[in-house]
C-alpha cells in the first residue's frame, strides 16, 4: 500500500459523468508508482506534482482512495505531468535506482536485468558491469560520468511509463501488472 503519491491530475468539479461531482484527483504513488483516483476533500488546496499523504492515518487532502487506474484511464493532463512528476520521484529515490544499477544480475544466460532498460544496449552495459566492478556507484552523476551517454534517469522514466502502459512482459518498478479495462 502507498503512504504517499503525487498529484497527476486534480478535478475540483470532479468527472462530467459522474452523478457526485465530488473533488477528483489522479494520482502516482511514490513506492510502487500505483496508478490512484481519490476524492479530495473540499477546502484542500491540491497543485499539480504535489506530494501528498494517502495511507491508513487521516488524511489532510485526501478524503478516500476510490479505485486503482490504469494508464489509459488518466487523463490527457495526468499523461503529459507523468513524466515530469518521475522524474522528481526517481531524484528524491536515487540511493534506490543507483543501488538497483549496482546489484542488477542476469536473469538467464542470454538476458541480462539491464537489458530490460531502455537505452541500455549492450555496449553501455559491458560498460556499466565493468565501471560498477572498479567502484559502485554513487550517484545519478558519478553514472553520468562514468557511463556516457545515458541519463540514468531518463532510462528510469522511460521503463517506469513503459510498465504503466502495460507494455512490458516483466515489471521491475511497478507492483503488479496494471489493471485492464473491463467492458
Amino acid at each position: 500500500m502507498e503512504e504517499y503519491a503525487y498529484v497527476l491530475e486534480y478535478m475540483p468539479a470532479g468527472r462530467s459523468d459522474d452523478p457526485k461531482r465530488e473533488p477528483i484527483v489522479q494520482l502516482i504513488g511514490f513506492n510502487f508508482f500505483t496508478l490512484l483516483e481519490a476524492s479530495a476533500k473540499p477546502e484542500a488546496t491540491l497543485v499539480l506534482g504535489k506530494k501528498v499523504y494517502v495511507g491508513k492515518d487521516e488524511r489532510p487532502e485526501i478524503n478516500r482512495i476510490k479505485r486503482k487506474v490504469s494508464y489509459q484511464e488518466l487523463t490527457t493532463s495526468a499523461k503529459d505531468m507523468l513524466p515530469n512528476i518521475l522524474r522528481n520521484l526517481i531524484g528524491e529515490r536515487e540511493t534506490e535506482f543507483v543501488n538497483f544499477l549496482n546489484k542488477a544480475r542476469p536473469i538467464s544466460m542470454r538476458v541480462h536485468t539491464l537489458d530490460l532498460l531502455p537505452g541500455i544496449g549492450k555496449k553501455h552495459m559491458a560498460i556499466i558491469l565493468e565501471e560498477r566492478e572498479k567502484k559502485t556507484f554513487e550517484s545519478f552523476e558519478d553514472i553520468k560520468k562514468r557511463v556516457t551517454g545515458i541519463d540514468p534517469i531518463l532510462v528510469f522514466t522511460n521503463r517506469i511509463i513503459s510498465e504503466l502502459k502495460g507494455e512490458e512482459r516483466h515489471n521491475l518498478f511497478v507492483m503488479g501488472p496494471a489493471p485492464q479495462k473491463r467492458y
